[in-house]
């Protein structure tokens, strides 16, 4: 990506934002070697790159190499110094209202995890420590509605989509939103904001005057997927599976749209939770969807799952083929259940506790060569292991693709070599080979795509 035009100017938070320590700021001002400010400086780098049509994080990030964030404490809360900032976020020298949101997001969202760690309050070796942290840093970030009844909907996708499929999720959207639902997606293009500029559009005509477009995100992938600017909530969570977990504690319905690994990724991580015995009677409306032109698609995905997890995995969703009304007439009878269970059980409206999840999809998976090679794909395991190995496995082809770390691993190391039954490995091709076909590795109109891993059987 060629450097492009940039600005320097200084922003100040509206609203509201926790005053910072100073020992806060001084972590965020260490420029250079400081883990927290590179870390901050990456987000804020993709928050202000929002409309890019790049998904390398690794170009886009080689495009900006002067931009700089300064961090000011002011009486009254502080005040960012931007250097050399994409100028693209502004009009007239002012930062776009949705970006400057964002980017305050991020640095509340980055601060909290950071101090958090710190005070080692929290325990990162129990499953039910994992929930609890993630738990606190929702609340943190205001994600926690209580009180409201189920209404927000999970949209999974891909972010290299054809237009007609994202003309489709936009639809869908328009049919969720005429029914006062809200979205919750990962903020990025593609699906991740077609629904919510449908619900948006649904929104306006009912009426409603504060719909829930919240955003899902973390550092290792946000610069990929820069948040959409429809997005008026957005969190960033430490890792891709503390992520995953705020979906499904959040959400109360998930709709799986095309895509392509990162979708793939998220359906099996549902469907491995999904099919342990302990949620064997939890409501927890799933639908598989797209428009007439993604048929193919579909059916490979349906035809994947029932392959390597079997017909009891292909029983926790629905297939609706063309048809967005159904869609939304399906989840909110869906919902319905949903609010009858956790009344019934006096659950949480706002945070699933009672959904139980195996500490193997809680845990962050790094994907290095060696981690990936040791992965066991093999039909003995049991059906939560394998769908959570299968999950591990496009967790790294996600991060060989479009990750930073990960692309420089493949580029120092060569692909990853995945190894597995063939009863697995098999229908994992034609899967992956079916994802390269239609272009939904990366975004279209670039280079060849050229494979980051290597099935060996």
């Amino acid at each position: 990506m060629p450097k492009r035009a940039t600005i320097n100017a200084s922003v100040s938070p509206k609203g509201s934002l926790e005053t910072l320590s100073q020992r806060e700021v001084q972590q965020l001002r260490e420029t250079g070697s400081g883990r927290v400010y590179r870390l901050f400086r990456q987000c804020a780098l993709a928050i202000l790159n929002t409309g890019s049509h790049s998904d390398n994080a690794k170009t886009i990030l080689e495009a900006y190499p002067d931009f700089e964030v300064r961090i000011h404490q002011q009486d009254r809360g502080i005040r960012l110094e931007l250097l050399n900032a994409p100028a693209d976020a502004f009009v007239d020298g002012e930062m776009i209202a949705s970006t400057r949101e964002m980017l305050f997001s991020a640095l509340r969202d980055i601060v909290y995890t950071q101090s958090e760690l710190e005070r080692q309050r929290i325990d990162l070796e129990s499953s039910e420590g994992i929930t609890d942290y993630v738990f606190h840093l929702l609340r943190n970030a205001r994600a926690l509605r209580s009180g409201l009844e189920p209404r927000l909907v999970v949209c999974w996708g891909g972010h290299s989509i054809s237009r007609d499929e994202y003309q489709y999720s936009k639809r869908v959207g328009h049919e969720l939103g005429l029914r006062g639902l809200d979205i919750c997606t990962g903020c990025g293009p593609g699906v991740m904001k077609g629904p919510m500029k449908g619900a948006a559009i649904a929104h306006a005509k009912q009426r409603i005057h504060h719909g829930r477009y919240l955003g899902l995100t973390e550092p290792g992938i946000i610069a990929a997927e820069a948040p959409n600017p429809i997005v008026n909530e957005l969190v960033i969570l430490p890792d891709i599976e503390k992520r995953l977990e705020a979906f499904v504690r959040l959400g109360h319905g998930v709709i799986i749209f095309p895509g392509g690994v990162g979708t793939a990724e998220e359906f099996l991580y549902l469907l491995g939770i999904l099919t342990h015995p302990d949620n064997r009677e939890l409501p927890f409306p799933v639908i598989l969807t797209g428009p007439k032109s993604a048929e193919p698609y579909l059916q490979q995905l349906h035809t994947f799952i029932g392959a390597t997890l079997g017909e009891a995995a292909q029983q926790r969703y629905s297939l609706v083929l063309d048809d967005p009304a159904e869609v939304a007439r399906q989840m909110a009878r869906g919902l319905k259940a949903v609010t009858q269970f956790r009344r019934e059980r006096n659950d949480a409206f706002h945070f699933n506790w009672l959904l139980k999840i195996d500490e193997s999809f809680q845990h962050p998976f790094e994907p290095t060569h060696a981690n990936m090679a040791s992965l066991r794909l093999s039909r003995d395991l049991p059906l939560h292991e394998r769908a959570a190995n299968l999950r591990r496995a496009f967790s790294g082809i996600v991060a060989g693709n479009v990750k930073e770390n990960g692309i420089r691993l493949i580029e120092q190391h060569g692909p990853y070599e995945i190894t597995g039954d063939k009863a697995i490995l098999e229908p994992l091709d034609r899967l992956l080979h079916a994802f390269v076909e239609q272009h939904r590795m990366k975004l279209p109109g670039g280079s060849a795509y050229v494979p980051c891993y290597r099935l060996v059987g």
